[in-house]
C-alpha cells in the first residue's frame, strides 16, 4: 500500500509542469541563440510559419514577451519573432555595433588597444560595470565600450 501512494505522489509531481527558469525572468531580458539553426517564427508555435532562419550560434536576442515555451525576441537588426526556448541560452554574447571598435587591455579609454573587433562580430560578455564589458571573441579578450555592443544595456553591471 505504501509503495502505491508512494507511486502516486511521484506521478503526481512529475505531471506537474515545472517553470522554466527562462520563464520566471521580466522581460525584457538578454539571451543568445544557442542552436546552429534556429527558426524565428511569425507566431508562437510550430504552426506558424519561419520568417527568417538563423545560422548563427551565440547571437545575442532580447526577449521581450513570453508565452508558454516560447519567446518573442529581437535580434541586433530590430527584426521581431518567436523562437522556442530549447533554443535559446542564457549565456551572455553581445555584438560589435557601429564602426570597428578596439578592444582594450583594461577598461579605460586610454588603456592599450590589445584587438580590433570590426562590427557583426560576436563574443561572450564576462562582466560589465561603469560602462565598459569584458569582451571574449574565441579566447581573445578585452574592454569595450558597453554602448558599442549589441546585448548589453550601457549601466547594466554583470559579474
Amino acid at each position: 500500500m505504501r509503495f502505491v501512494a508512494f507511486l502516486i505522489a511521484l506521478l503526481a509531481m512529475l505531471a506537474a509542469p515545472l517553470p522554466a527558469a527562462a520563464q520566471d525572468r521580466e522581460t525584457p531580458y538578454w539571451a543568445s541563440i544557442s542552436a546552429d539553426r534556429a527558426r524565428m517564427r511569425t507566431g508562437p508555435g510550430t504552426n506558424f510559419p519561419t520568417s527568417w532562419l538563423y545560422r548563427r550560434s551565440g547571437l545575442p536576442v532580447r526577449v521581450v514577451e513570453v508565452y508558454r515555451n516560447w519567446r518573442k525576441v529581437e535580434d541586433p537588426d530590430g527584426t521581431q519573432g518567436w523562437m522556442i526556448v530549447n533554443l535559446l541560452s542564457a549565456d551572455r554574447t553581445a555584438m560589435i555595433e557601429g564602426d570597428i571598435r578596439p578592444m582594450r587591455a583594461s577598461p579605460e579609454a586610454g588603456s592599450r588597444i590589445r584587438y580590433r573587433a570590426e562590427p557583426g562580430v560576436v563574443g561572450r560578455i564576462r562582466n560589465c560595470r561603469r560602462g565598459w564589458c569584458e569582451f571574449d571573441v574565441r579566447g581573445r579578450v578585452g574592454y569595450v565600450e558597453a554602448a558599442h555592443l549589441y546585448g548589453v544595456a550601457e549601466d547594466e553591471r554583470i559579474e
